[in-house]
């Protein structure tokens, strides 16, 4: 992608890095020249996962278990890769979630949860990443963070609304830390992805009976769900020097705005 998308000698942090946009984005940063630690609560999956990187790209990768929704364990990510690749440059935020209820019915721990996962978990990682990329930046120029958020934050999810509250204060946070960090060098930015053909999800359409080809068909302009790898690469986009005047924005991957409209436009 040219030396405008060249991480060499950059240290990047995925969280959910074992599966789906979280894979694909640590696969596209070790492809782009970068050192990679993924984190997630599965060992097993962390390591199958980067183990799998390691062969298609050759890169780096390391694997640090972590509960994302526990601030002390959090700090020790961020110490543990710091201790293994001396340095962080860059953080994606990506590690999230959905509980699927309605507001009227939804358990006090569902919606607790859905704050501590999609939330909460950035700002831990992000306040203990924060010395770090101030000091990448005083070195390089820049350091960033890139929140991974969903469009459901733009326009809201009916039966999950925790995760819809969450991912919309996911985007307010974003900017705020971009407003006090962009000082110090450290841009900070969102990517909100729409229907995303990650594993996960294709396992819960199936179970459902939830048809994504023809409900994208009928409702979004390119016609179909999206892939991890294209939520990765506006990730990517967003880490590199091409955006290195842009901090403190969301960027919607999804297909095109939903637009109702009074006459046949079909050619």
């Amino acid at each position: 992608m040219g030396a405008t998308f060249d991480f060499t000698g950059k240290v990047a942090i995925v969280t959910g890095g074992g599966s789906g946009i979280g894979e694909a984005t640590a696969t596209e940063f070790l492809r782009s020249g970068a050192k990679v630690a993924i984190a997630g609560r599965k060992a097993d999956r962390l390591e199958a996962a980067a183990e799998k990187m390691r062969k298609t790209t050759g890169g780096e990768v390391f694997c640090c278990a972590t509960d994302v929704r526990v601030q002390e364990q959090c700090q020790a990510l961020i110490e543990a890769v710091v201790r293994h690749f001396g340095r962080i440059d860059i953080l994606i935020n990506n590690a999230g979630g959905a509980r699927h209820a309605a507001l009227r019915t939804a358990p006090v721990e569902s919606w607790r949860q859905d704050m501590a996962l999609n939330l909460d978990s950035a700002f831990f990682c992000s306040q203990a990443a924060y010395p770090h990329l101030k000091a990448a930046a005083a070195e390089n120029g820049q350091a960033v963070i890139v929140n991974i958020s969903s469009m459901a934050g733009n326009g809201g999810t009916t039966g999950c609304g925790g995760y819809s509250a969450a991912k919309a204060g996911l985007q307010m946070f974003t900017r705020v830390s971009a407003a006090e960090w962009g000082p110090k060098g450290v841009r900070v930015n969102a990517v909100a992805a729409g229907m995303i053909a990650t594993p996960l999800a294709k396992a819960n359409w199936a179970k459902t009976g939830f048809d994504a080809n023809a409900s994208a068909a009928a409702t979004f302009p390119l016609r179909r769900p999206g892939e991890p790898e294209e939520v990765a690469r506006a990730v990517l986009f967003m880490a590199s020097d091409a955006a290195s005047y842009i901090t403190g924005e969301t960027l919607i991957v999804g297909g095109g705005p939903t637009i109702k409209g009074m006459i046949d436009t079909d050619d």
